[in-house]
């Protein structure tokens, strides 16, 4: 490694490491101001939090490495051109092309760092941490009483406590406590005048100590409730006074209980680039189906009108039509008969010869006339043809009717419609209209997770390589600014990356209503920012001043100069 090379790099690393820590320790004080009331008064332990923290910190790594990316390079050329180092380095004849490849291909090897990061270990992490965060949102809040108010957070239990102490905290003064266990209202219930109140079982159960209180019950007499007869008033109470008694309650609510994280995976997010393709398999397999299941139930829609008309298949659902049949025929097949149906399934579609092919179109059912015109037509007309005639219905003899079975038929034919007739076909209407809005809803549905899923996939990618275009803006800027430390920086940094940001909900936007392809709004961004890099790039290399004010006089002169050379022009006769 040349010593140029070692200088830049020294340059770079430094501040790199330093904002990627503080972007990361930004990034997740945001995320956890999200989930700041659900984790406070829950009474989590310091491994907990801490689990939860590093879950959520390593969630935050595709956002915090092209910033930091940004960032770095921006303070890195800064110095470097505010030290007057660059200026030195491009007198020995060194371009910046050069000047900059080191960092260039440090970035690539983060690029691939991240690509890793962002498929492997994000996921991960963002299962445990949801999973996790789950968890304490259904946990209880630590157990606290209040003096003076009743505290209902144990199942079936009302305490009040008058008065605590200070000095020691487990001790108390004229406690109540009613008794809901029975589910028989206000029938148990303690009081003591004074007692103490700790957990025992590493905090699992909680113990009453009380002195110098009464029990009372209410309920039937002994009898009365033994044969199941309670009736009218006739209730029985009793009082026991006591000197000291125990008391112990469970505290299983109280506790963080653990969730299968199988009930978790199935969001895009937990998913890497694999699963997610399995995702979009299975969507499109769904889509598929529904749309052949509408197909397939025409039949179902008409009863007397169109009930003999033929069907086309879309190529993709009659393609997927082939694929299924031959699929759902292979568990009840032998090795050869499979080979046989994957070689059918292959001619099928188109890879085998056509007049097999038209041969299994030909046995299908259908009229004789219709049989024969379809093995004449090519097969890229007729492979998608289906005949809803079935060949039972055909193979029968036609019954014939004389002139008078004919004129009856046609008298009947000829009557008005009664009303349960027209009711009848109504119903049948809007039956028909709610199965097709319920199959394109469903439809719809489908289609509309396939793009979200579609989405995070080329997420995974994009922001992996947008750690490049944060770099070549970052780089050439720096040497134009010439400007080190973290001020001017660090606010040319925020502005990109707001930048950044918006075009990446924006395109997301887009993507999710159809309105554009899910590449292009995913890609926007990166392709925004790559264009604005290599245009930075063009003015650092000919050490263009665009945060100079002089540049900015000598070009608002031009334009004076152009505009009174154009109007005295204008104003000489032709």
């Amino acid at each position: 490694m040349k010593k140029i090379d070692k200088l830049i790099l020294d340059a770079f690393i430094g501040p790199f490491l330093i904002t990627f820590l503080v972007v990361v320790f930004i990034l997740l004080n945001i995320n956890m101001l999200k989930y700041f009331d659900d984790i406070i008064g829950k009474g989590l332990d310091s491994l907990v939090l801490g689990q939860l923290f590093f879950y959520f910190a390593i969630f935050t790594v595709p956002t915090a490495m092209p910033l930091a990316v940004l960032l770095s390079s921006l303070i890195a050329f800064g110095n470097l051109g505010e030290h007057f180092e660059l200026t030195a380095i491009k007198s020995a004849g060194i371009s910046l092309v050069r000047i900059l490849r080191p960092i260039f291909f440090f970035v690539l090897i983060l690029t691939g760092v991240a690509f890793y990061a962002n498929n492997n270990l994000v996921p991960k992490a963002a299962l445990e941490a949801y999973s996790l965060l789950y968890d304490i949102k259904q946990k209880k809040p630590a157990l606290e009483l209040r003096e003076g108010t009743f505290y209902r957070g144990i199942d079936n239990l009302s305490i009040k406590v008058n008065k605590k102490f200070k000095e020691d905290e487990k001790a108390l003064k004229d406690v109540i406590v009613y008794d809901h266990r029975k589910n028989d209202g206000n029938k148990e219930v303690t009081v003591a005048d004074s007692g103490r109140m700790y957990t025992i079982l590493n905090e699992r159960y909680l113990k009453f100590e009380l002195y110098n209180g009464y029990n009372y019950m209410e309920g039937a007499g002994n009898e009365r409730e033994m044969t199941g007869q309670r009736r009218g008033n006739n209730e029985s109470m009793s009082r026991s006074k006591f000197t000291k008694t125990q008391v112990v309650f469970d505290l299983a609510s109280f506790q963080l209980q653990t969730t299968d994280k199988k009930w978790f995976q199935g969001n895009r997010i937990m998913r890497n680039l694999s699963e997610l393709e399995s995702d979009m398999d299975s969507l499109k397999t769904e889509v598929l189906n529904q749309r052949l299941s509408y197909y397939q139930g025409k039949m179902s829609y008409f009863n007397f009108y169109m009930k003999d008309d033929s069907l086309i298949l879309p190529p993709e659902v009659y393609q997927h039509k082939l694929h299924r049949d031959s699929t759902s025929r292979i568990p009840f097949m032998g090795r050869g008969s499979v080979n046989k149906s994957s070689a059918l399934s292959q001619q099928n579609t188109g890879v085998a010869d056509s007049s097999k092919l038209k041969g299994e179109i030909g046995q299908k059912s259908m009229l004789p006339k219709e049989r024969k015109k379809a093995l004449q037509e090519p097969l890229s007309t007729n492979f998608m043809k289906r005949d809803s005639i079935s060949t039972e219905v055909l193979s029968k003899p036609l019954v014939k009717f004389d002139s008078l079975g004919l004129a009856k038929i046609d008298s009947i034919l000829m009557l008005p419609p009664g009303r349960d007739a027209l009711q009848g076909a109504a119903n049948t209407a809007r039956q028909v209209k709610s199965q097709v809005m319920n199959s394109n809803s469903t439809v719809d549905n489908f289609n509309k997770e396939l793009i979200t899923f579609k989405i995070q996939w080329h997420k995974i990618v994009a922001s992996s390589l947008a750690c490049v275009a944060m770099f070549l803006i970052g780089a050439p800027l720096g040497a134009i600014i010439k400007k080190g430390g973290l001020g001017v920086p660090f606010l040319v940094s925020i502005l990109f990356f707001i930048i950044y940001y918006v075009f990446t909900m924006q395109g997301e936007k887009l993507a999710k209503q159809g309105s554009i392809g899910v590449p292009m709004g995913v890609w926007m961004a990166d392709i925004i920012l790559f264009c604005v890099g290599l245009l930075f790039l063009r003015q650092a290399r000919a050490d263009a001043r665009l945060f100079e004010a002089d540049f900015y006089s000598v070009v608002l002169d031009k334009l004076s100069r152009w505009y009174a050379d154009w109007k005295q022009a204008k104003a000489k006769p032709a």
